[in-house]
């Protein structure tokens, strides 16, 4: 397992998909397949972005297990 917390990232689809492609060690443009593959990206991001109290988030993506916090925290694992 290995935690991101990526604070570039205001949104939470975008700190997955930069968690994801610096694992990989690849420019996120280069993703084999669009994160809406695996969860709809707004409704990540809305949830999350809105939480009042502490939630995560755990779905299959490229064959991680994507764990998002609230906090926004990103956590991989394999």
């Amino acid at each position: 397992m290995r935690g991101n917390s990526l604070g570039s990232s205001s949104d939470a689809s975008d700190s997955v998909i930069e968690a994801v492609a610096s694992r990989e060690g690849i420019d996120p443009v280069e993703l084999t397949a669009p994160l809406y593959d695996a969860v709809d990206p707004e409704q990540l991001d809305r949830l999350l972005g809105s939480a009042a109290s502490a939630v995560s988030v755990t779905f299959t993506y490229l064959g991680y297990e994507v764990t998002v916090q609230s906090d926004g925290s990103v956590t991989l694992a394999d």
